[in-house]
């Protein structure tokens, strides 16, 4: 039992390393396997994470303690199945629902507050920089009310009109600039 449990660690740990070397391409060729079973749980993370699990303590209980094959096993297995879930509640769901994008639509515009970096002229076009999540995205702007727009001024993008976003200036409610 000694050499499955060893076979088991060695090759989590060996997964381990290559995912880190060449991730991207196991994760898609494994993916791939595991979406057409549809099973959500069965993630290449998890089960390397429970293999390895069941091996590591498999070898320490073997070593370490005076129980019997069966009950060893038993525990190894409890074992991985427990950090297999640990692993698929707290870092697999988790992460797959993350996304960090600066990715955004024309249509997410209207209502945003940006800042003019080229001055907007009453009749033509400047630029206004609005942030969208961690990133900045610079784009085409014109006048709402056809008044000069100087640079640094904030602004709130009224509408977009064929991928021209019309801005005018914008104070809070109190009166005091952005």
């Amino acid at each position: 039992m000694l050499t499955l449990y060893l076979g088991c660690l060695a090759l989590g740990v060996i997964f381990a390393i290559v995912s880190v070397l060449v991730g991207d391409l196991i994760g898609n060729a494994l993916g791939g396997i595991f979406d057409l079973l549809s099973f959500d749980f069965l993630n290449s993370t998890v089960l390397a994470g429970g293999v390895t699990v069941f091996g590591g303590v498999g070898i320490l209980l073997t070593r370490y303690s005076r129980l019997d094959t069966v009950p060893i096993m038993a525990l190894a297995l409890l074992s991985a199945v427990f950090i297999g879930v640990l692993l698929y509640l707290g870092v697999v769901k988790t992460m797959d629902k993350s996304e960090v994008s600066n990715g955004f639509s024309m249509r997410d515009l209207p209502g945003k507050i940006g800042e003019i970096t080229v001055p907007i002229p009453a009749k033509g076009y400047g630029e206004i920089m609005v942030k969208f999540g961690a990133a900045n995205s610079l784009h085409t702007a014109a006048s709402f009310e056809h008044h000069s727009i100087p640079v640094g001024m904030k602004v709130v993008v009224v509408e977009v009109r064929e991928g021209v976003a019309l801005v005018t200036e914008f104070e809070d409610r109190r009166g005091e600039d952005f």
